[in-house]
């Protein structure tokens, strides 16, 4: 009775850790990667506040670091016409189809505690995820249609 209770408990445990997927995508996530451009599915003009923190100027360009093993990280808005300076995040990593090895990646705003002011935090697809390029897509409503933002990254 007792070697199978251990046996139940051990299953249990390894049933819920993150899947091989997802620890590779921590492992190659880690590290410090440049937001180099912002696109939209659209042609037009567009005023958006991306992380309800600044425009899409300010993030080009921005600094960001991930700590996978504790899921943590900062950016950095390097724009000097923006609110230049690091912010903090906590993140997860949640498979969405181990078939086509998509991902979502949830991401909430800390200060440098690791405390969450409104405690709201945004969902993004981790769409394309290699050791060196990586990109977001942000998928809202404007005027009733579907609109991605998509955050394209390059390893620093």
């Amino acid at each position: 009775m007792k070697k199978l209770m251990i046996m139940v408990l051990t299953l249990g445990l390894l049933s819920c850790g993150a899947s091989k997927t997802v620890r590779t995508a921590k492992h190659t996530l880690k590290g410090t990667w440049t937001l180099s451009n912002i696109t939209y599915d659209r042609a037009g003009t567009y005023k958006i506040k991306l992380l309800d923190d600044a425009s899409k100027d300010c993030f080009e360009g921005s600094s960001w670091q991930f700590i996978p093993n504790n899921n943590t990280g900062t950016y950095t808005i390097n724009n000097s016409s923006c609110g230049i300076g690091e912010r903090y995040f906590i993140f997860t990593i949640d498979e969405v189809d181990a078939q086509t090895g998509l991902y979502d990646f949830l991401l909430k705003p800390t200060d440098a505690k690791g405390k969450s002011e409104t405690n709201q935090g945004f969902r993004i697809k981790l769409s394309s995820l290699t050791e060196t390029t990586m990109q977001w897509q942000q998928t809202v409503m404007v005027g009733g249609s579907p609109f991605t933002i998509s955050m394209n990254f390059v390893k620093s």
